[in-house]
């Protein structure tokens, strides 16, 4: 697939960041904003710009590339982790000028994207997560919170992304539940894979309400499965 695939009432196109399909893993995108490792190419900035309508931010979280597992958020704020370092803190304060609420969580917990999958309204959240925290996710991001476990597993942000209207849920999750979830969190999930059958699609998606960049070697029929769940 080249160029930019037109759905509705989204975009979708294909990408790897350096030379790998796991974008999800390397970058955070909301609807005014895509947080991404230094010295990315070209050619992805005008994806994340173009297919998802964002303003490119590029930074570190921890001095580590792999921001997509450190940052949750959507457009009103982000959740950030301890580790974080006061100069990656200070450029982002910088850079977004008081548009967001940054919150740098005090917690044993750092994979806040792996912890936490938010829209505008809802933020899906693991139930290993105390009242502190589900408070500052609360606070932040403005949103109710979910809390849940899924496939065997609290990361429920590694196993689940949505935007404020559909989302991509690892197809482990029974019928019932992916049902009871949608009703809960007021989004239409689907059962999807990515990059050639990878069931935690966040580690291969960036998703906001314009768009989705899908890892580089996910399928044809995974787009299309894709498609049908979020057009």
């Amino acid at each position: 697939m080249s160029g930019v695939t037109r759905l509705s009432p989204i975009n979708l196109d294909r990408a790897s960041l350096f030379g790998n399909p796991n974008i999800g893993v390397y970058c955070f995108v909301n609807n005014k904003i895509a947080l991404t490792p230094p010295r990315i190419t070209r050619s992805f900035r005008k994806l994340l710009e173009n297919v998802l309508g964002v303003d490119v931010i590029e930074t570190t979280i921890a001095g580590s590339s792999i921001i997509g597992v450190f940052v949750a958020g959507n457009d009103r704020g982000l959740l950030l982790p301890s580790i974080v370092e006061e100069r990656e803190l200070e450029a982002l304060r910088q850079a977004l000028d008081g548009s967001m609420r940054l919150s740098v969580v005090e917690s044993i917990y750092t994979a806040w994207g792996n912890l936490v999958a938010p829209n505008n309204s809802v933020a899906l959240a693991s139930s290993d997560l105390g009242e502190q925290e589900v408070r500052v996710i609360e606070h932040t991001l403005g949103v109710r919170v979910v809390q849940a476990r899924l496939v065997d597993t609290n990361a429920v942000g590694a196993v689940v992304v949505f935007n404020d209207k559909a989302g991509l849920i690892h197809p482990s999750v029974p019928d019932e539940e992916i049902e009871r979830l949608s009703r809960e969190l007021g989004v239409r999930l689907g059962p999807a894979t990515v990059n050639e059958g990878m069931g935690f699609v966040k580690s291969g998606v960036l998703l906001n309400n314009r768009g989705i960049l899908v890892g580089h070697d996910t399928t044809g029929p995974e787009i299309m499965n894709i498609m049908s769940i979020l057009g």
